[in-house]
């Protein structure tokens, strides 16, 4: 399979805005969301993604088709500090979970911004959790610092780490 990661364009943010959705609706068995009257979940997460310079939206595709997205914020979530990539949103399609294509693109991901680096889980996502914990752990051999906050701004783990 070839998976191919590229920074989405601003012509592609209805395909972003369509995957968001998948996204959005697999959440909702964790944070108890119910379907908005209109039938979409708002997508504030795409708030800047081509205005501002530190958001970067990313499409996945395996072997030419859709197959997910991310998105990498130049700056922490959670201190705000401009010296930290922050994996914002990362979103891998069902059918192509379980088979590496997560643990391709988020390595791409890492490797073309180097630096500290933040990965925030929910969490009650235990699978979330556990996929980022040996993506990482394979990445850095090891060497990364996971904390876990309960706090109003977040609740769960997060890996900090370094990139070359």
């Amino acid at each position: 399979m070839e998976v191919v990661v590229v920074e989405a364009s601003e012509s592609e943010r209805d395909v972003l805005s369509n995957l968001m959705q998948f996204y959005l609706y697999d959440m909702t068995e964790l944070m108890n969301w119910d379907v908005p009257r209109t039938g979409r979940f708002p997508e504030d997460d795409l708030d800047g993604c081509w205005m501002e310079p530190w958001r970067h939206p990313f499409l996945f595709r395996a072997d030419n088709e859709l197959a997910g997205f991310s998105i990498v914020d130049s700056h922490s979530y959670l201190t705000g500090r401009e010296d930290v990539h922050d994996l914002s949103e990362f979103f891998i399609m069902r059918r192509y979970r379980r088979n590496s294509l997560g643990t391709f693109a988020a390595t791409l991901l890492f490797d073309r911004f180097p630096g500290r680096w933040e990965v925030r889980e929910h969490g009650r996502n235990t699978a979330a959790i556990a996929f980022w914990r040996k993506v990482i752990g394979q990445y850095t051999y090891g060497r990364y610092e996971e904390i876990h906050l309960d706090s109003d701004l977040w609740r769960g783990p997060v890996q900090r780490f370094e990139t070359r």
